[in-house]
């Protein structure tokens, strides 16, 4: 098993990565252990759930209202989850996290994503998904890796990696508005800079490739 890098990306978030060679992706978990996040219901988001949980016996598992009602017999095996409606928000004193519905963003009835408001975080889930072997912080181009990624993988069985439509243009400008100054990105390394500019730029990127000719 690949040895975790543990990177502190912004003041107490930290980045769990892990590098698997065999596909050339990196997974990057965002976490802290009092409440257990994840954008949708697939294997590399929340697969380890319940082993979380009963690590974590404090925690509480939080995700979409959708996810919370419709895998039920997943999310809320251990602990009850708590489903979150668009725009409610989540204190754990410190910090305050957004939560924004992205149905189909990036993939998943029950996808969303958190907005951390005090230190301007958008915890991005597959958005900006960067093959390989990535530093974990960067302030460089983030947005042709992932074009280069999502073209690598339209090459082969995981083609079609985000549905687009006019409520994707949408969701991508209602993430683009939030002006993020750190960018939390699941598989690739974390951006710090102009994220309202990166998040119109990747849009433009998911309609080349996704949208209709």
């Amino acid at each position: 098993m690949p040895e975790p890098d543990v990177t502190e990306i912004a003041p107490d978030l930290y980045r769990i990565s892990v590098f698997v060679p065999e596909i050339n992706l990196q997974f990057n978990h965002f976490v802290r252990i009092r409440w257990i996040s994840f954008s949708h219901t697939e294997s590399d988001e929340c697969g380890s759930l319940p082993e979380w949980l009963q690590a974590a016996p404090s925690a509480t598992p939080v995700c979409s209202q959708i996810g919370a009602l419709v895998n039920r017999d997943f999310v809320s095996t251990v602990r009850e989850a708590r489903g979150m409606a668009d725009g409610e928000t989540l204190e754990t004193g410190k910090y305050r996290f957004r939560f924004l519905r992205t149905a189909q963003l990036p993939h998943g009835w029950d996808a969303g994503v958190l907005y951390e408001e005090t230190e301007q975080t958008l915890l991005c889930s597959d958005l900006f998904h960067q093959n390989g072997p990535c530093e974990p912080i960067t302030e460089s181009d983030v947005v042709e890796r992932a074009r280069n990624s999502l073209r690598e993988y339209e090459a082969g069985v995981l083609a079609d990696y985000v549905p687009y439509s006019p409520r994707t243009d949408q969701a991508m400008q209602r993430l683009a508005e939030l002006n993020p100054r750190t960018l939390a990105i699941m598989h690739g390394s974390t951006y710090v800079g102009d994220g309202e500019r990166a998040l119109h730029e990747l849009n433009g990127v998911l309609r080349d490739i996704f949208g209709e000719a």
